[in-house]
């Protein structure tokens, strides 16, 4: 089979700051059209014929539960997006002794859910887009690999869209499990979907920066449909900024994102005034961070910016589009987080959602594409969720790290603040 790079336009045209402009048969971006909201009883009834949900018993038992969908087909060799990222995670897990063998119920892996549905993905995603991609893949197959956007590229091979949806679905099936869990307990367990292709660049029209399908906004528009948590608050603390997740709720005042990222960085999107539009201004909140930011400023941004954005917000669920890729090892940007930074990201947001929304929180993978540091600040993140010590000091070699542009990051953060009235 060849692997020759071929380059796929797919319908839709890109938007850099919210509304599509396609019709409202290819775009929805209001979730009442998908019926009433459910009540309570028709609530219980959906997670006991979710037969491939785990048992109330198991949810309640566990303070972890995680996913993983490590999308083996969907590879370009030599691409930092590659399909050793997921693996290099899971074996980490293993040898750092968290997963079920070592830790009973405490942890618990979702090996059994369902791929999400066309009409899930077109919550978020034109249908012109979805359906295209799919019919792409019979061009994959005979080419072995294609190209679907040029900017990042996004590449697609034969089995991309199926991997995709099954990416999305263990998303959806971890929401679920979530919400099954904290009608049960005050203290459900978080979730983590270690998924791929990652999803917070993929605009409603199409897919852009490593990124298929936006896999934080479909659970988004998911948790709002089928569990009636109308009020989302997303965090998004990749290195670059999620400009897909972004544009899909730009005028939707019932979820806020609030996105930190490397200020120049790619897609060159996320500008602090970039706040959302119509009735959904205000909910949007874009960081900009100056090249060398690194544990100090993001411990006072949490503290100063994304704690009261929330406690504001008094949001149903946190959704978190996690991306590991702002580590000072990583090759793709120039933040300087450490492992230590994704161990108190990991464990101030689980106590925020405990805090505002019944501990209901879900994590989703984004980049990171050292493989020893993005597998370490992983483990190290579900560390933060069991409340046990970190190891980051293990790991982190301070000899990587130089003195913070600590006068930059106030500059940026007091703007922002000013903007946002915090």
């Amino acid at each position: 089979m060849s692997h020759q790079d071929t380059q796929l336009k797919l319908d839709g045209a890109q938007s850099s700051n919210g509304a599509s402009n396609l019709p409202p048969t290819l775009f929805c971006r209001n979730y009442d059209v998908f019926g009433p909201k459910p009540s309570s009883a028709m609530e219980e009834s959906f997670t006991e014929k979710n037969d491939t949900l785990p048992s109330l018993k198991q949810l309640s038992d566990a303070r972890v539960i995680y996913a993983a969908a490590p999308a083996l087909g969907h590879n370009k060799e030599a691409h930092p997006e590659s399909s050793a990222r997921v693996p290099a995670i899971v074996t980490a897990l293993d040898k750092m002794e968290l997963t079920s063998k070592f830790r009973g119920s405490d942890i618990l892996e979702l090996q059994n859910f369902n791929p999400a549905s066309v009409d899930d993905i077109a919550s978020v995603h034109a249908k012109a887009y979805v359906y295209g991609l799919e019919k792409a893949m019979d061009q994959a197959s005979e080419q072995g690999l294609i190209v679907i956007d040029g900017s990042g590229p996004t590449y697609a091979t034969s089995t991309t869209f199926h991997e995709s949806l099954v990416a999305a679905g263990a998303g959806l099936a971890l929401v679920d499990s979530v919400v099954a869990a904290s009608k049960n307990q005050l203290d459900p367990p978080t979730a983590f979907a270690l998924i791929r292709p990652p999803g917070h660049h993929a605009i409603p029209e199409g897919p852009m920066g490593f990124c298929v399908f936006g896999n934080v906004a479909i659970a988004a528009r998911y948790a709002q449909r089928v569990h009636g948590l109308n009020r989302v608050f997303i965090i998004d603390f990749d290195v670059h900024h999620g400009n897909g997740t972004n544009d899909a709720f730009y005028d939707d005042p019932d979820i806020f994102f609030l996105s930190t990222h490397q200020a120049g960085s790619y897609p060159g999107t996320g500008k602090i005034d970039q706040i959302g539009k119509g009735a959904g201004e205000g909910a949007t909140l874009n960081l900009p961070l100056p090249g060398g930011s690194g544990d100090t400023a993001m411990r006072t941004v949490f503290e100063e910016v994304i704690v009261p954005c929330a406690q504001r917000f008094k949001p149903d669920i946190i959704l978190v589009s996690a991306g590991y890729d702002g580590h000072v090892l990583d090759p793709l940007a120039n933040l300087q987080f450490t492992t230590a930074t994704y161990y108190m990201l990991a464990s101030n947001i689980k106590q925020l959602a405990k805090d505002l929304c019944g501990g209901r929180c879900v994590f989703f993978l984004e980049g990171g594409y050292n493989l020893k540091s993005l597998s370490y600040s992983v483990a190290d993140s579900f560390r933060a969720f069991l409340g046990e010590p970190s190891l980051a000091a293990e790991f982190d070699n301070p000899a990587y790290l130089y003195e913070e542009p600590s006068t930059k990051v106030k500059q940026a953060m007091q703007r922002v603040k000013h903007i946002h009235s915090l």
